[in-house]
């Protein structure tokens, strides 16, 4: 398996080192074929799905809020409405979510977003040391602990993954 370059810094990469969180960067080489990305990155990184996150953005009651749930699964955008104390919750558009995070789909990283906005990771992360979120990039994973992605999102942990 090719590996692909992990020596350029994104906005999230750059965002840990500020605020000193440990981290691990893990490239692979991104088959732009790929639709799921989440599930591409566990593939190529030879990983157990369940740790894989992918970031979904969710407009409710008008502002927009960023979910954190496994790739293995599904945003309940009801829940994280609930999670949120909103009413009503959709999924965003794609070109306001890469518009406000400064990403583009597929690598949209809840870390180091041009917007920082309200995060929910689903309380699954909390069963695993560490877990792989998008590193800003399409083909670039993070690995970290999910106390250090909440703390350094503002997160909080809800169930919001069915």
């Amino acid at each position: 398996m090719k590996r692909a370059d992990v020596s350029a810094g994104t906005l999230a990469t750059v965002a840990l080192m500020r605020a000193g969180v440990r981290f691990t960067p893990h490239g692979y080489e991104h088959d732009p074929a790929t639709k799921n990305f989440g599930l591409e990155a566990a593939e190529k990184l030879e990983l157990e799905p369940e740790r894989v996150f992918k970031t979904l953005l969710v407009e409710a009651d008008g502002r927009l809020v960023v979910g954190v749930v496994p790739v293995t699964g599904q945003l309940d955008v009801k829940a994280l409405a609930a999670a949120v104390a909103a009413k009503r919750a959709t999924m965003a558009d794609p070109k306001l979510a890469e518009r406000k995070t400064g990403y583009v789909v597929g690598g949209i990283s809840p870390i180091g977003q041009k917007t920082p906005l309200e995060t929910v990771i689903d309380e699954t992360a909390i069963l695993y040391d560490t877990i792989f979120v998008s590193g800003g990039r399409r083909g670039l994973d993070i690995e970290l602990a999910p106390d250090d992605l909440a703390s350094v999102t503002g997160a909080t942990f809800a169930p919001i993954a069915r």
